[in-house]
């Protein structure tokens, strides 16, 4: 029996307005003190991250901590200029990986998730099952064969082979994530699409993926946030040369075995988060209903 989303919204804000009538005073200032406390919790380790970021790197970790005295952007000038290693030239390698892993994983996520919503065919059931197995393995254990594919391959030390890499993990979460938005869809439209001659990808490109945005939006962010943050793979997989390497391993420079530039690697780790941030930003009202869609039916 479906459910309207309408009656189901107005039964559930009812519901929460009894939830706080029912709540005392002391219950709500004990709720929001431990949200408050919380916040605080989960914000202060951002928070010292760009207060040490302004700092030298002698004065990034002392015995007695202060939050504004010695503040400098000497970190950010070094570290964009290139007299601390080659930011640049890693932000430019992890632009360009990002962008490839998350167009290419998207748009085979998204046709393959849509084949396995809307065709039956030989195989179906294990090419699911085989995108949940591929997802229980730990990247560790995938390193070694990824690594012997890729050289059998001659993509051993280029941005193409890490970028298949990724793809090849990203894939399979965002198929099972897809399919799920695709079964939602309401097969009639398929059929509406082809009434008006409408080939079968037409119908996927022209109708079925307006209607999956939500989910596009959330598998494209994991998708950019698994290349855009990775290290165990960018580090086995791409050239020892450090104008070959991505942000996530570049940042290993600033700290070596005999010495660690606190204050440097603070400002470079704040640089390295803007673009996830302007990401998110650009996709949190696609995000926001992604994490809704599907979840009743009418």
């Amino acid at each position: 029996m479906s459910i309207d989303a309408a009656s189901l919204r107005a039964t559930t804000a009812t519901t929460r307005t009894a939830v706080r009538r029912k709540r005392s005073t002391a219950a709500s200032i004990g709720l929001h003190a431990a949200l408050v406390v919380a916040s605080l919790i989960a914000v202060f380790p951002v928070f010292w991250v760009l207060v040490v970021s302004f700092k030298p790197d002698d004065k990034a970790i002392e015995p007695t901590p202060t939050l504004f005295a010695d503040s400098t952007v000497d970190n950010y000038w070094d570290v964009l200029s290139g007299a601390k290693g080659s930011f640049l030239s890693w932000f430019g390698n992890s632009v360009l990986i990002a962008a490839l892993t998350t167009v290419l994983g998207v748009l085979l996520a998204a046709t393959t998730a849509y084949a396995a919503s809307r065709f039956r065919f030989p195989g179906r059931g294990w090419l699911l099952l085989s995108f949940l197995v591929v997802q229980m393995f730990p990247f560790a254990v995938l390193i070694v064969p990824l690594y012997n594919i890729l050289l059998a391959l001659g993509l051993q030390g280029s941005a193409l082979g890490l970028v298949l890499v990724y793809c090849s993990t990203a894939i399979p979460f965002c198929t099972y994530m897809l399919k799920g938005y695709f079964d939602g869809i309401p097969g009639e439209i398929d059929e509406a699409g082809r009434v008006d001659g409408l080939s079968p990808f037409g119908v996927f490109w022209r109708l079925v993926l307006p209607l999956a945005r939500p989910g596009l939006a959330v598998t494209a962010f994991y998708s950019f946030i698994v290349a855009w943050s990775e290290v165990a793979f960018a580090s086995a997989f791409l050239s020892a040369e450090d104008r070959s390497k991505t942000l996530a391993v570049g940042l290993q420079v600033f700290v070596q075995q005999n010495r660690a530039e606190w204050g440097h690697l603070a400002a470079a780790s704040v640089l390295v988060a803007i673009p996830a941030v302007v990401v998110f930003y650009l996709v949190q009202r696609f995000l926001v209903g992604g994490l809704t869609a599907g979840s009743v039916k009418s």
